[in-house]
């Protein structure tokens, strides 16, 4: 176990660049009907702002984990958070669509360069029996960063103007960065030969999966220039990331992934898991956003308001969640926070009609807030209460590539099913006239107002399901296994004629002699 100097302040200095980086993935949606406006694009290039952030947020996911391992966490982060509030900076000052783009993407780069150092630092410097309680505030972090997001962005918009959004980064990125290098210790490197082979197929791979998801509604799932397809990239993609997993199987050296990570259970059903909660985190906001702004005819700020019982109860809620996980079984936790969870959508998608009273959706609002404080920690914890400290980083990597990616299937799904909804309910309709139509005085035709909301209540059904098989998965966890002394684990590899390396990468109770297995069975 590494030295534990002050841990809680290391932890608190990061999560303020972790929150930040986190609001700006879901700040800009409130934000792109005024920028479409001020900077004279169209709709196709203003979803590009959104897109640049994304992919170049989860591509790189996987390496800036293990570079983290290599040249230290503390380093990494701050080199990201850096790159992400100049890039923060760029994107207030930008006169143009195409720097806009450009800049989002360099700040998707910092984003990425920051998001794995988190869950390693936590790692590295809380012992076992403490993770729960600085997961739970890394829980309350990610979940109200996500639900703050679309609020800031509303009052911002309204008030200030969009390119606030972005310049509202800087003091907080300045203020971070002074915080981390004062309180996070410089934690011990470890010397890992670096798979260069490994990076290239990974990011190759991950960005044709990932633009092929993203943008395969731009071109309607066919072709996108000559012979190139949409469907011929994902492929593509899929036979890429193959050929990765294959070679880090069978790297004589040191690979980018370790596969024995995926020994341990927990490791392996949390990356479901979190994937799951990716999808249908960022599919639940998008037909709840077209309900109130469309439907009911409310400006971004008061649409973005109906979120606040959500994020008050998650922000409360969640680090009495981590201080739970320390004395509680973490599946019991987060099956019970994926139950609430789609039970709260189930009651909000039944409350989507066209003359509901605004107040009543407040209450499955709070209560959607109780589940997902249930879920971010436990799921955390899990996943990285077995990692030995050398293997920090590449694990925090993997599960937060993870998450990014079912971000990515989520935000691809839900567009698509809510074209098709609409499509069902309202053949011809159009939603440029329809936002035009709630915005004037008269308001949107009943008649299309209730195919509307109808197709809105339907598109629940996608994050309902993302939830629900989310809670199936954790069924599977085994109990957590006893807090290890990795040093003292690793010593007896070595003297036992073991490479240290291999001893680090396996599970706890296998580097002591012990199979993973039948220790959970004799617990």
């Amino acid at each position: 176990m590494e030295p534990q100097r002050k841990p809680w302040p290391a932890l608190w200095a990061l999560v303020i660049g972790f929150f930040m980086i986190l609001v700006d993935s879901t700040i800009v949606s409130i934000a792109n009907p005024a920028i479409l406006r001020d900077l004279d694009t169209d709709i196709t290039a203003v979803l590009w702002v959104t897109s640049a952030y994304l992919l170049a947020y989860a591509v790189p996911l996987l390496i800036t984990g293990r570079l983290g391992d290599r040249f230290g966490p503390k380093r990494v982060y701050m080199i990201g958070l850096v790159v992400f509030t100049l890039a923060s900076l760029w994107c207030g000052f930008s006169g143009d669509i195409t720097m806009l783009i450009a800049a989002r993407a360099v700040q998707g780069l910092g984003a990425a360069l920051m998001t794995p150092q988190t869950m390693a630092v936590i790692t590295r410097i809380f012992p076992p029996n403490q993770r729960g309680a600085a997961m739970g505030l890394w829980g309350a972090v990610a979940g109200v960063a996500t639900l703050v997001g679309p609020i800031l962005g509303g009052v911002l918009v309204d008030s200030l103007g969009w390119e606030w959004i972005f310049f509202v980064n800087v003091p907080v990125g300045i203020v971070a960065f002074i915080l981390a290098w004062r309180l996070v210790p410089n934690l011990e490197t470890h010397s890992h030969r670096f798979d260069w082979l490994g990076v290239a197929l990974s990011a190759v791979g991950m960005f044709l999966v990932v633009f092929g998801i993203q943008e395969g509604e731009t071109y309607d799932w066919g072709t996108i220039v000559g012979p190139i397809t949409v469907w011929g990239l994902i492929i593509t993609g899929i036979v890429v990331l193959v050929g990765f997993v294959v070679w880090q199987r069978f790297n004589p050296a040191e690979p980018l992934l370790p596969l024995p990570l995926f020994r341990d259970r927990n490791f392996s059903l949390s990356n479901v898991a979190i994937s799951l909660v990716g999808f249908a985190i960022v599919a639940m906001p998008l037909p709840l956003a077209f309900y109130y702004q469309v439907a009911r005819g409310l400006t971004p700020t008061q649409a973005a308001l109906m979120l606040v019982p959500m994020a008050l109860v998650t922000g409360v809620a969640a680090p009495f969640v981590g201080r739970l996980i320390d004395r509680v079984d973490p599946k019991w936790i987060a099956f019970s926070g994926f139950v609430v969870t789609a039970l709260a959508l189930w009651w909000t998608s039944t409350l989507l009609t066209p003359d509901q009273e605004l107040w009543v959706l407040l209450i499955p609002s709070g209560l959607l807030g109780l589940g997902l404080s249930g879920i971010w920690a436990p799921l955390a914890s899990s996943a990285t209460r077995n990692l030995p400290p050398s293997q920090a980083g590449a694990g925090s990597g993997v599960y937060n590539t993870t998450r990014q990616v079912g971000s990515v299937l989520g935000s691809a799904a839900i567009a698509a099913l809510l074209n098709a909804r609409l499509a069902a309910e309202l053949p011809g309709f159009d939603t440029q006239a329809a936002e035009q139509a709630s915005a004037g005085s008269s308001g949107m035709p009943p008649q299309v107002l209730e195919g509307f909301t109808a197709a809105m209540s339907q598109s629940m059904w996608l994050p309902i399901l993302g939830f629900a098989v989310g809670a199936l998965v954790v069924l599977f966890y085994a109990k957590p296994k006893l807090t290890v002394d990795w040093g003292a684990a690793v010593r007896s590899g070595e003297a036992m004629g073991q490479p240290a390396d291999e001893a680090m990468g396996q599970p706890a109770d296998e580097a002591m002699g012990q199979p993973a297995d039948e220790a959970a069975r004799a617990e």
